[in-house]
Formats: C-alpha cells, structure tokens, sequence
C-alpha cells in the first residue's frame, strides 16, 4: 500500500522510518517532508504547504494513496481529515470537532469539566485587566496559557504575579497571534509530567508505551518552555497501576463524552498528565496528534505493525486487534536545536557528521532539516535533529544516544546535555507546570 504523511518534523520521519519497516507498504510519501525523509529509499517529497488540502487531495487520488497521516495539529484543527474523508480518501488524525481537544485550551478544560476529568483549577479570561486581577488575587507560582496553538511555546509558568502579569499582556497584545484570543489561567501543579499517547478508533483506547518529555531549554529544566528538548520511554513513573487508572480516569471519560457530543473521534488522544509526590494525576492538557519528540523514542520500540494499528483505528476495528507487541529495554532521543531557539535562529547551515552518529548504532531523526541546492542537509527549524538511542536499560539507551551526537555539527548546534537525568541518577526530580 501507499501512505501519504503529512508534516515536516521529526515525528514525520519516524512514521515514515517505521512504516517503512513493514513489507506492506510500497511508498510513503511525505508533504512536505525534510532532509531526512528525502534521503529514505521508497519515500519521496512532495512540495506542498501542509494546509493545501485541495493539492493533498488531488494528488493522492490521482496516485492510488490508500491511507493518509496527518502529523502536526495545525491541519487537523483546519478540518483536513474532515477535507480528505469527504474526497473518499481514508485518513488517520481527528475530525476538525475533535481536534478542539488541542486547538482550544478553553474547551479543552471544558471538556475536562463535563467529563469529570481530574485537571488543575482555572479561568479562562477574554481581557487583561480581569485576567491580571485574577493574577493579584490567586498569587505566584501561576500558570499562563495561550488558549489556541502555539507549537508548545504558549505556556508561561510564572514564578511572579509581575511576570504573570507580562505573559499576559503579550498574549492580548498578539504575541500568538489569534491563539491569544482568550487567556487561560491555572494554578501551578508540582510533580513530574508524563505523556500518554493512545491510539483510538472512538470505541477502543490502546495506550503506547508511556514517555517523558523535556519541555525547558536549558539543563536542570530551566529557562523557556519549547516544544521539546529530548524524550524517554518507557516512563518508570507511569507504573501499570497508573497507566490503569489514567485509561480509566482520562482516556475514557475523554473519548466518551467526545463521543456523547456527537464527535466521532478517531487517532491519536496524547494526555499530558502531571503526577504529583503523592500519585495524584492531572491533566495539563491534551493533544490531537502524536507527540514531538515522544513518537521518536516511542516507535522504536513498537514490534506490532504500525499500519496495522493505524488502519485498525480508521476502520473502527481495533479491538479485534491483540495486544500491542513491544520490543523490551529502553529508548531516549537528544534534540539538537539551532542556536537562539526558542528565540530568534539562523537557517541554512550545513550539516554533517550524520552518517558517523548512525553508525554508531543510533537512528537519527531529521527535524528541521532541508537539502539545498548542493544537495547538501542544511538546517531549516529551531528543533534541527532528533538523535535517539535504544537499548537494554535508560544508561545504554541514553549513552548511544549522547556517543551519536557528538558527531554532529553545524554552525550554532546546541543541545541539552542532561536528558534522562530522572532516570540516570535514579532522582525523581519534580517539575512545576
């Protein structure tokens, strides 16, 4: 069969790098794809805009495409699958009424609410100076939010009333653009953040391995959020106790009420869950999509065939499926990012020294890649490469890793030097969120 996938990042080449792996697929094609997605054998580009849905379309029925991925959230919160499945084409990735789930933080919490969701208190303001009253009155540490999609960088976690006070100002001055049309405040949650991602057919829910991200740019989770610095999986806070009482708690009483509203919700439903020291859980938000960087430390451990829980999700036969099989041991991935990310960055360097980090043993992952017109990789993102190591346990996983990027070079690289640390040094560090 052939598959369409459409993204440029990291998660995209690992979709494309795993459903490669089967020998049912013939071609992926990836719109618009990257360096890394270019240099795969039976996988090409294919220059279109992510949201040129009537090109998409064209396209994939003009070239027998049986099946149709969507990676990012901004096409799906457009209606893409609702585009696609409308021209006849089978698409993996939410209707544009479920992808509010992530679209709209404010119906999101809702949503939480009506369901009976276990989530942090909040108010969702259309205005600054009630927002900032809420701010004087609730006090810091706060957490700040631009209510629609903001590649990950919308969330201010505000140590002062005064730097709450800022974060919002500059969402109602248009800092996000139309995702800053209302503000959603929360208070500050204290424990450890775990990301959940289960695939669904708006029946059935099947968790994947559960995984743990590194939202901070700098060491020690400082500095500003991004959309990711680096992931492992599988998460050791997210025992099986837990991971029983988030099907239940979160992921059902998600699907079901998405379902009670009439939304026939199909793909992925990624929870973003804060566990405090105490084992209480909460949800900080959810996702309509796979992660970034988590599908890229997810999938190589998946043994099941990914097309055949894709396709499972689409026909809404997923339960008729056997468990999902996983390769033991462990995986960690390491971003390397340009430098000034999540600020201002330079596009266009040259990148080498890949081949040498993949024979280590190590898979990269392409993010924010391109090839010039040398045909050379140069960067084109913040997030550049996703370097990512498996192995028996988090110290090897993590080792191949960190041995692969070394190798690695163009002008500006920068990257956490410290993920894993929950893991490596046995510490079970908390975040605030």
């Amino acid at each position: 069969m052939k598959v369409l996938v459409v993204g440029n990042g990291g998660r995209e080449h690992a979709l494309a790098w795993k459903l490669l792996q089967s020998k049912q697929i013939e071609q992926v094609v990836c719109v618009p794809g990257n360096g890394g997605t270019a240099s795969m054998e039976r996988c090409q580009n294919l220059p279109l805009a992510v949201d040129d849905f009537e090109g998409i379309s064209r396209y994939a029925l003009e070239n027998g495409i049986s099946l149709v991925i969507v990676g990012p959230e901004v096409p799906l919160a457009k209606g893409i699958t609702d585009y696609l499945q409308d021209k006849g084409l089978m698409v993996f990735g939410p209707v544009r009424a479920g992808a509010q789930i992530e679209a709209s933080k404010a119906w999101a919490k809702a949503l939480m609410q009506e369901a009976g969701i276990p989530t942090a208190q909040a108010a969702v303001f259309t205005e600054a100076a009630a927002a900032k009253s809420y701010v004087r009155a609730k006090g810091a540490p706060i957490v700040i939010k631009a209510d629609g999609l903001a590649a990950g960088k919308g969330v201010t976690v505000a140590e002062t009333v005064a730097q709450a006070e800022s974060a919002v100002d500059a969402i109602f001055q248009g800092q996000f653009g139309s995702a800053g049309e209302f503000v959603v405040i929360e208070e500050c949650l204290i424990g450890q953040e775990v990301s959940v991602l289960a695939l669904t057919d708006g029946l059935t829910i099947r968790p994947l391995l559960p995984a743990q991200d590194h939202k901070r740019i700098g060491d020690g989770d400082t500095g500003e959020n991004t959309g990711g610095m680096g992931a492992y999986s599988p998460a050791p806070i997210a025992t099986p106790e837990l991971m029983a009482r988030i099907q239940t708690e979160v992921l059902e009483r998600a699907i079901a009420t998405l379902r009670a509203k009439g939304i026939d919700y199909r793909g992925v439903l990624y929870a973003g869950l804060m566990i405090a020291p105490n084992g209480d859980l909460k949800v900080l938000e959810f996702n309509c999509r796979f992660g970034d960087p988590e599908t890229q430390v997810i999938l190589p451990l998946l043994e099941t065939p990914l097309e055949e829980l894709i396709l499972a999700c689409v026909q809404q036969r997923l339960s008729e499926l056997p468990p999902i099989a996983w390769k033991g041991g462990a995986s960690a991935s390491v971003v390397a990012a340009s430098g000034g990310y999540p600020g201002v960055y330079e596009k266009g360097q040259v990148i080498t020294g890949i081949d040498k980090a993949e024979a280590t043993g190590a898979t990269v992952f392409h993010a924010g890649t391109k090839l010039n017109h040398q045909q050379e990789i140069v960067t084109d993102g913040g997030r550049v490469l996703n370097v990512t190591g498996i192995g028996e346990n988090f110290e090897q996983a993590i080792a191949q890793a960190y041995a692969a990027i070394k190798y690695i070079q163009f002008e500006g690289i920068y990257y956490r030097r410290d993920i894993g640390h929950r893991v490596v040094s046995g510490k079970q560090g908390e975040q605030t969120s």
